[in-house]
């Protein structure tokens, strides 16, 4: 098995609290759903800045990271599966790449 982020981008408000209540119990779901599939849920991150050679700019990029999470699959076609199914494709896009272990 070989574990893969899921990093979520852009995305929108929910237009009223009760959507936003029936989104995080959607996204809820999902995640007990996968059971150990889901090594880290992660977390929703706010507005980033983007550093660079050039200086530091406010606006997060044209496609700002949202949050991230960890799952484990026994292939990227697999992990792929796992982001399709995920409510955060309902409102933005879901980038998925493998973890590559460093040694040290």
């Amino acid at each position: 098995m070989t574990d893969y982020i899921l990093a979520y981008h852009g995305g929108r408000e929910p237009e009223s609290p009760e959507e936003g209540a029936e989104l995080m119990a959607r996204w809820k779901a999902w995640v007990i759903g996968l059971g150990e599939a889901m090594v880290n849920p992660g977390t929703p991150l706010g507005m980033s800045k983007t550093v660079s050679a050039s200086g530091v700019t406010d606006d997060g990029g044209p496609n700002p990271l949202m949050g991230y999470s960890i799952v484990t699959a026994e292939s990227m076609d697999a992990a792929l599966e796992i982001a399709k199914s995920c409510p955060h494709v309902e409102i933005g896009t879901i980038e998925v790449a493998e973890v590559k272990h460093m040694q040290m």
